[in-house]
């Protein structure tokens, strides 16, 4: 049996806006989409030349995330 949409619990991704090293790294929370849209297709908000540097499923990764990367 397939899980509903709503029961999936929300995903976040922490990615580098391309791959120089002084690139600004951003995080960004998906509250509608599974993960494997998320990984597969092109998203708003994250430029094709983004390097994606981790991927959660749950609500506790945004902020402890945004403690470890030192995001605003």
């Amino acid at each position: 049996m397939a899980r509903e949409k709503d029961s999936i619990g929300p995903i976040t991704i922490v990615f580098k806006t391309s791959d120089r090293s002084n690139a600004q790294t951003k995080i960004k929370t998906f509250r509608n989409r599974s993960m494997d849209e998320v990984l597969t297709q092109k998203l708003p908000g994250v430029p094709d030349k983004a390097v994606i540097l981790e991927v959660g499923l749950g609500s506790k990764f945004e902020a402890l995330w945004k403690q470890k990367y030192k995001i605003n």
